[in-house]
């Protein structure tokens, strides 16, 4: 993708590595840039710096801050106060661990950012992973244990212990990430992942608990694997953006060198003192008189700005990067990676790239077994006299219930110009009464937990367990609750399959003939003209619910 007269999004573009990729991109001459930072200063700040950049002639740069994992609401809230905020931490709550409604999207601060902008271009440096696992879910499960254990469990002690869980969090920014992305036509996201433990492994030594390595930096690499899975996955959906990630294993260094205050979280380091020696005994025990005094005056020195990971001394700085230990890659080398990608000059570097090269896809031996497979269990039915057609395990329950309608379908009409041509009110009429005098038929639909809506829409026969339940307040007749996993005998829905199968027999009509080559999809059973359940359940997921797989 050229990036000449595009509007670039770099989500974490006031860090070290968001700030050197932006840098590299002035020298394409973009149209607009976007740097965001969770504080205001430090995007601020960061847009500066690029503005007085000789590059950035001809270049837009805006700066945009805030947390992109809360609603928009709350993003310019430091989290401890959103958490301490019952109705900013339920509703938070409730976008997290909902259905990711039209409202919790349109709340969503990364969905705002995404739809109001529209980027070409997402670059995401945010240390997500870090973000997330850094919370701690640790600490807060001993927290609700021992408020547990002493009565004091309410739902705002259950809520913060929700809001720290890392997958729910990840799972639901990496869905809004798709959607405001799909909304805005982004064509390219690159993001610039991690390792966990900056590519060292199990026995890395920088680590700040007694274990090693401390289970919040194996919660911070286990989620950084998934990221990197969700992202893989990402990039096999239709009308996804093309999807990649870069993924450093050693530190990354520096941001500048310079001697002054010394600061964490933004803020300097106060210098202090022991006033006297304190007896072992007392030296931690609650309620005892302070031994130390804090000066006015900051602890200063000289550093070198690692970026998210803080200040470090020079003797720190030697110790990380030393040879066999954590060594270093610089920003720059990044950015020019990220860089050559979007420009479509592969790095060699793109983690997603690599998971499609060496991961399993379909083979031609298990291509040629299929058909056999299935010319052998259609010849055991056959013998059988009766045909399973779903028994709910490779699930949705939308695909057993398109099943089941598809196999009365193919009992009333057998075959697809037949069904093209039903009336619905007369199959809705002979459905039902094939449901009513076909014993194994009714009982292989209520026996896993399929209703059964009959034509009048106002009643169902019904198992002792029903796998799609209404919610709360939902109507009966709601037409999702249906679609979701109930077989629907009304004239309506008959109609529908009448159009399913017309598009089904035109897209086949017009197909290239095997003749003419392999342009075509020729999938078994499709020339014998039979409804097949299995070959429509196939054709309804692939094109009319977008299901469809794009890459092998």
């Amino acid at each position: 993708m050229e990036l000449q007269d595009r509007t670039v999004l770099l989500l974490g573009g006031a860090g070290l590595v968001g700030l050197a990729v932006a840098r590299r991109m002035l020298d394409f001459a973009p149209a607009r840039l976007i740097v965001c930072g969770l504080r205001e200063e430090e995007a601020r700040e960061a847009v500066e710096v690029l503005r007085s950049d000789a590059a950035a002639k001809g270049t837009r740069i805006d700066p945009f801050w805030g947390d992109l994992f809360v609603p928009e609401e709350f993003s310019r809230r430091p989290r401890g106060d959103v958490l301490a905020d019952d109705r900013a931490r339920a509703l938070f709550v409730d976008d997290l661990y909902g259905e990711l409604t039209e409202e919790v999207f349109s709340r969503s601060a990364l969905g705002r950012l995404l739809v109001d902008e529209s980027p070409d271009i997402v670059v995401d440096s945010i240390n997500t992973a870090g973000a997330l696992a850094y919370q701690d879910a640790f600490r807060s499960a001993a927290d609700l244990r021992r408020a547990a254990v002493e009565g004091g469990v309410d739902l705002a002690t259950v809520e913060r212990h929700l809001s720290t869980l890392y997958l729910p969090q990840l799972i639901r920014h990496t869905q809004i990430a798709l959607e405001g992305m799909k909304r805005a036509g982004t064509g390219m996201y690159v993001k610039i992942g991690t390792a966990g433990t900056g590519g060292m492994g199990l026995n890395i030594p920088f680590t700040h608990s007694e274990e090693r390595p401390s289970r919040v930096l194996l919660a911070k690499a286990g989620l950084a694997g998934a990221q990197s899975l969700l992202l893989f996955l990402m990039a096999r959906t239709p009308e996804a953006p093309a999807v990649k990630e870069i993924k450093p294993t050693a530190a990354i260094s520096w941001k500048a060198m310079a001697r002054g205050p010394i600061l964490r979280g933004g803020r300097p380091v106060p210098r202090c003192d022991a006033l006297r020696p304190v007896p072992l005994g007392e030296a931690f025990a609650p309620g005892h008189d302070p031994a130390w005094t804090t000066l006015d005056e900051p602890l200063e020195g000289v550093y070198l700005d690692s970026g998210e990971n803080g200040y470090f001394a020079a003797s720190e700085f030697e110790t990380l990067t030393a040879l066999g230990l954590m060594e270093f890659v610089t920003p720059e080398e990044i950015a020019e990676n990220v860089i050559r990608e979007i420009r479509g000059i592969p790095s060699g570097k793109d983690v997603v790239a690599a998971l499609d090269a060496s991961t399993m896809g379909p083979t031609y031996r298990a291509g040629i077994l299929r058909g056999q497979a299935l010319e052998r269990m259609e010849a055991m039915e056959d013998e059988a006299g009766s045909a399973g057609v779903s028994y709910e395990m490779l699930g949705p329950p939308r695909l057993s219930k398109l099943l089941f309608e598809g196999a009365i379908l193919r009992r009333l009409h057998e075959t697809v110009e037949a069904g093209c041509e039903l009336d619905p009110d007369e199959t809705a009429a002979r459905a039902e009464r094939l449901v009513d005098e076909d014993d194994d038929l009714r009982q292989r639909i209520l026996s896993i937990g399929l209703p059964i809506l009959l034509p009048d829409g106002n009643s169902i026969l019904r198992g002792p367990r029903v796998k799609v339940l209404p919610e709360e307040g939902e109507s009966l007749a709601a037409k999702v609750l249906v679609d979701r996993g109930w077989v629907d005998l009304r004239a309506s829905n008959w109609a529908l399959w009448r159009d399913r199968l017309r598009g089904f027999r035109d897209g086949v009509d017009i197909r290239p003939g095997l003749e003419l080559g392999s342009r075509g999809d020729h999938e078994y059973g499709d020339r014998s003209g039979q409804i097949r359940p299995g070959r429509m359940g196939a054709w309804i997921f692939r094109y009319e619910d977008k299901g469809e797989r794009i890459k092998r």
